[in-house]
Order: structure tokens, then C-alpha cells, then sequence
């Protein structure tokens, strides 16, 4: 399998789509998807990486649009849970959190695996902020003088 083909990058999406519950669209708009895939592959290995994507991608189809039952397969298996769940902090703070040890004592120690922000361009484009509909502290400014308008987001329970 070449991890490298475009179907992956599909696959990607599309486990993306399921795990941050967020439209193909709006994870393609962060402009981040390549990132992403890239840097998942180069941590965990293209053949790891390949197999959950084939894995969810099967799982999608036997289950015939059922994603809840797919992913939720996905997430209680010890290979690919920790991945998945990894995957959706890349998607919302933009930082890769080192695999458990369980999972590198099983499967392997990858020499890139460790805790870091996948870049400093990704971290505005965490979907955080617009789940929590707030701009990124430092960043993405909401422009001249809105300082002078009461915040769109209350602190007090509805």
C-alpha cells in the first residue's frame, strides 16, 4: 500500500470528519489537512498509518454510512485508539500528544513520537475556536474598534 496515494488523503478526511465532528469542508478550509497527514504519517509510519485508514475506510462501507459503530470499533482497539484519539487533538488544538507507553511497548517505538504543536500556523486554525466560537488568543484579530461591541460569548449559564 502507498500511503502516499490520494485515496489516503480521502480516507484521512473522511476519519477526520467522523472523529472531530466537523465537515470535510471546514477541515479543508484550516488549510491544514496536508499537514496533518503528513506529519501523523511521519510519526506513527506509513504502514500503521495506511492500515487504520484502510481499516476505518472498510468498516464504513460493512457498516453502510453508520460512522458512530465504525469509529467507535476504531477507538476501543488498542492499535488504533490512541492514534484516533491523537488525531482529534491534532484537529482541535493542533498538538500531537506522545503515544501511551502500553501502545509503544505493543507496537513499537517511533522515533518522532513525543508532545508538540504541529506548527505555529496550525494553532489559529484549531477548530477549538470556532467550536467554542472565539477568535485564538494572539491571533486572527476581529479587526479595528471591536473592542467598543459587548462579546458574543456570555460567561453567565443559560
Amino acid at each position: 500500500m502507498d500511503i502516499n496515494a490520494p485515496e489516503f488523503k480521502e480516507y484521512f478526511l473522511n476519519i477526520s470528519v467522523v472523529l472531530t465532528g466537523f465537515s470535510k469542508f471546514q477541515l479543508q478550509g484550516t488549510g491544514m489537512a496536508t499537514l496533518y497527514f503528513e506529519t501523523i504519517r511521519d510519526i506513527i509510519g506509513g504502514d500503521i498509518f495506511a492500515e487504520l485508514l484502510t481499516t476505518f475506510h472498510k468498516l464504513k462501507l460493512e457498516k453502510k454510512e453508520k460512522n458512530h459503530e465504525s469509529i467507535t470499533q476504531i477507538l476501543a482497539s488498542e492499535k488504533f485508539g490512541p492514534i484516533a484519539r491523537n488525531i482529534i487533538k491534532v484537529w482541535y488544538i493542533a498538538t500531537w500528544y506522545a503515544l501511551p507507553q502500553s501502545w509503544r511497548d505493543t507496537f513499537g517505538t517511533k522515533e518522532k513520537d513525543g508532545t508538540f504543536v504541529i506548527s505555529a500556523q496550525a494553532y489559529p486554525e484549531g477548530l477549538l475556536w470556532q467550536a467554542i466560537g472565539v477568535n485564538p488568543p494572539g491571533a486572527k484579530g476581529q479587526g479595528y474598534a471591536t473592542w467598543s461591541e459587548p462579546p458574543l460569548v456570555s460567561l453567565t449559564k443559560s
